[in-house]
């Protein structure tokens, strides 16, 4: 018969024990993460918008400096010094051109109005696209008017599940992305500036 050598076994069942524990002890940090990432994610219904997603709990300037789509209008909503006002209990409808929406202005356009001295006229053209409240898309309404936080009206176009803005000087844009929920508000991406009349 075999002889059965005990210090062997202990020795073998010392090393499988060992390799167990490294292995869970491995795989433990991995799944509490996992878990972590999960529980996080699952209370939050996240859009992404310029590569980043947006989250309910945050409010709308915290959301939109992670936008590689909002650059343009993050740096005019600092230069307008509204990042304050943005980022207060609101609650707000914000109107959110894009780089490329920024990009549809006569060049030199941007440069120009973020400048100290065209500070008014920068405020202005943003305050437009502010609208008090919180208007999801399906509260939008085709012919509706919708008085902004600068003080002139938008008026809403609505149809086929699309929904558009007809600007003070007669301009379009369209909303790209809806009802992006912040914590103060909600966003919708549109693809063109808005301009008051004066």
């Amino acid at each position: 018969m075999f002889k059965i050598n005990s210090t062997r076994i202990a020795l073998l069942s010392a090393a499988a024990i060992g390799a167990l524990a490294l292995t869970a002890a491995a795989t433990a940090p991995v799944q509490a993460q996992d878990k972590m990432m999960k529980s996080e994610m699952s209370g939050e219904k996240t859009v992404m918008v310029g590569g980043a997603p947006m989250y309910p709990s945050k409010n709308i300037v915290e959301n939109a400096v992670n936008s590689k789509d909002h650059t343009t209008l993050v740096a005019a909503v600092k230069a307008a010094g509204l990042v304050d006002t943005l980022a207060s209990k609101g609650p707000f409808t914000v109107f959110a051109p894009t780089n490329a929406a920024f990009g549809k202005l006569p060049a030199g356009t941007v440069d120009t109005l973020v400048k100290p001295e065209n500070k008014a006229t920068l405020t202005k053209i943003l305050t437009y696209h502010v609208v008090p409240g919180k208007l999801n898309a399906a509260d939008l309404k085709d012919g509706q008017k919708l008085k902004t936080v600068e003080g002139e009206e938008l008026t809403v176009k609505a149809s086929g599940g699309k929904v558009s803005l007809t600007d003070a000087k007669g301009g379009t844009s369209t909303v790209t992305i809806a009802d992006v929920n912040q914590s103060n508000g909600v966003i919708h991406v549109i693809d063109t500036v808005l301009m008051p009349k004066s």
